[in-house]
């Protein structure tokens, strides 16, 4: 038996310019991800991934925060990190918010786990990178 096709998107929220060439507010540019997810969830696109980063250029920090609003808005689309930085997070936590996430969704919560393609998140919130393995 042959799974159906699926779609997805991702975007770490990066910082995009206006007209001008100004680069947009972190706050615009969360709104700008949350109806871009709501278009999404209207035009078929059967997932959107938030990625979580710790630097000026992504508006997005907290995916599950991001991930909350579209949920409010939407009906269908499955809701996901893409990725969540575990080894500097608290695993209950991340649990915690997803559960929540998954709870007022109405079940459609996914959390990708992964190391990071940045490592500013670790000095940022007290781990020093000597311990990256370790903390993975």
């Amino acid at each position: 038996m042959t799974q159906p096709l699926t779609f997805g998107l991702d975007t770490f929220g990066d910082v995009t310019h206006d007209a001008d060439g100004q680069p947009l507010a972190h706050a615009q540019v969360l709104r700008n991800v949350v109806r871009e997810a709501v278009l999404a969830d209207q035009v078929g696109v059967d997932f959107i991934g938030l990625g979580e980063h710790h630097r000026p250029d992504f508006a997005i920090s907290s995916p599950e925060m991001v991930l909350a609003a579209i949920a409010g808005q939407t009906t269908r689309i499955r809701l996901g990190s893409a990725v969540t930085v575990l080894g500097s997070d608290d695993p209950v936590r991340v649990f915690q918010r997803f559960a929540t996430l998954d709870a007022v969704s109405g079940g459609r919560a996914e959390v990708i786990l992964g190391r990071g393609s940045f490592t500013e998140s670790f000095p940022l919130f007290g781990f020093p990178l000597d311990d990256y393995e370790a903390l993975f």
